[in-house]
């Protein structure tokens, strides 16, 4: 019995630290768009210092995660949630290292002129933000038809994204001398774009996590 309390103790722990670095990860993100749409340079910059907070928490997640297997040894679903968390952990910063990447665009674009709008950028971040945020709450629920439900809006990204994409083409073709900033921007919408796909991923790990049904390259 004191095993069993000791596991779910830990395992807590464990889940509270995901959670704490998704919410960091989605914070990120939404500093690093505020920079570039309000185009203030020394959000970017806090972004990018930040980042180094959150590859700690990286660090500790995986230690935890070690740890947890090596000396409790769980079993069944658990294993899986700790597995999961293993694997989800690195794709949280990499969301992270997306994030710094606009930013650093963010610091680029705020010296130049601005161009005519964003187009639907922000809108595409704030879908990306909000399917983090419901991929984490399935996930720390073990609620795979949440997950599910997040994977089927990946199609949303993908949509704004090729609206951006043709409209962004459009406006270089158009104005020659916008190619420079065009081009940045298309470099932000694809890393909102592998956002997207990188919290599909997390659901798909919360799928095998609460049914031990592995889903990714399926249809």
């Amino acid at each position: 019995m004191e095993h069993h309390r000791i596991i779910d103790n830990e395992l807590e722990i464990l889940r509270d630290r995901v959670l704490l670095l998704g919410g960091e990860t989605e914070t990120a993100l939404q500093r690093a768009m505020y920079a570039l749409t309000e185009r203030d340079t020394p959000t970017a910059h806090e972004v990018l210092r930040d980042d180094n907070q959150i590859d700690q928490m990286e660090i500790e997640i995986d230690r935890l995660c070690v740890d947890l297997i090596a000396l409790r040894q769980p079993a069944a679903r658990d294993l899986r949630f700790v597995i999961s968390v293993a694997k989800i952990t690195p794709i949280l910063e990499r969301i992270a290292d997306h994030a710094c990447n606009i930013a650093r665009v963010a610091i680029d674009l705020n010296d130049e002129p601005r161009l005519k709008n964003y187009v639907d950028l922000p809108r595409m971040a704030d879908v990306a933000s909000s399917m983090l945020r419901t991929a984490l709450d399935a996930f720390t629920q073990g609620d795979a038809q949440l997950a599910r439900a997040v994977i089927e809006r990946d199609d949303e990204i993908d949509v704004l994204y090729n609206r951006i994409f043709h409209d962004l083409i459009d406006l270089m073709m158009a104005e020659p001398d916008k190619t420079p900033r065009g081009a940045r921007l298309l470099f932000v919408a694809k890393h909102i774009e592998r956002i997207g796909d990188y919290v599909t991923d997390i659901c798909e790990l919360t799928v095998y996590m609460a049914e031990a049904s592995i889903i990714k390259h399926t249809n």
